[in-house]
């Protein structure tokens, strides 16, 4: 499936706002082929882990920069869909800085704290906050089940002062309530398919799953090529990024699911 090219308005509401939501970026067989194969893939989700919130709960999630292996992951991150809308929004060429699988489990998914992302990354020699990231509602995420949560407008703050907070690092908590009283509080409810594009300086933050309901989420997470930064496992400098066909999602994602269902 090809993609029509973002808007000149859907790229200037990414420009204003910090984030744009493109509902339907993926169809329903795309998004439960996606779903099968991270909940059989036991070698990641068996050992899913993540920093502890500030109430003591666990917020999961799995993340590599593998970006060699032919399976539906890949098929998403590469995707010609994917990586143009990237290029139009950052308005440069991208690169695959990283892709993640975030999970919480009904009832005792953790939260994650207000943060920017550039907080985390400024720490790996990032010269500039050119950086953007995807995220894609694997589930329906909603308010009870612990949905995405930003501030409109909050990635023209600049970077933030980020510290402890639980095992999480969280953006200056004086600051954020600051932020709070001027900007507007968006709850990102998502149907399974949308993607939700976010700057790297957007201040986002997300509640425990309080709900009967999991919420899977996959993040992919770019870098732009004008941008240094260290090469570090799961975080690398640039390195040019193939673009694949829309069609190998759902071809790689039945052959990967086959595959994590044989053991293999």
């Amino acid at each position: 499936m090809s993609r029509v090219a973002l808007s000149a308005e859907q790229v200037q509401a990414f420009q204003d706002d910090g984030y744009l939501f493109v509902p339907d970026f993926y169809d329903a067989q795309e998004m439960e082929l996606l779903l099968q194969v991270a909940k059989s893939d036991m070698d990641r989700t068996e050992n899913v882990r993540g920093p502890v919130d500030a109430a003591g709960r666990v917020s999961k999630l799995w993340l590599t920069s593998d970006t060699d292996r032919e399976d539906v992951y890949n098929a998403i991150c590469h995707g010609r869909r994917m990586v143009d809308a990237m290029e139009q929004i950052m308005m440069d060429e991208v690169y695959l800085y990283h892709y993640k699988m975030m999970v919480k489990e009904p009832r005792v998914g953790g939260a994650w704290e207000w943060h920017q992302d550039y907080g985390y990354w400024y720490s790996n020699g990032c010269l500039y906050p050119d950086m953007a990231s995807c995220m894609i509602a694997v589930d329906r995420a909603y308010r009870d089940n612990g949905c995405l949560q930003v501030l409109r407008g909050s990635h023209k703050l600049g970077r933030i002062e980020h510290g402890k907070s639980g095992t999480q690092t969280g953006a200056d908590p004086q600051r954020v309530e600051l932020a709070k009283e001027h900007l507007e509080h968006v709850y990102c409810e998502m149907a399974p398919g949308t993607a939700l594009f976010f700057h790297a300086n957007l201040l986002h933050a997300s509640a425990p799953n309080e709900s009967p309901d999991p919420r899977w989420a996959l993040i992919c997470c770019y870098n732009t090529r004008h941008n240094p930064c260290d090469d570090k496992a799961g975080h690398p400098s640039y390195r040019p990024l193939e673009k694949w066909d829309d069609s190998r999602v759902k071809q790689l994602g039945r052959k990967h699911l086959a595959m994590v269902q044989a053991g293999q």
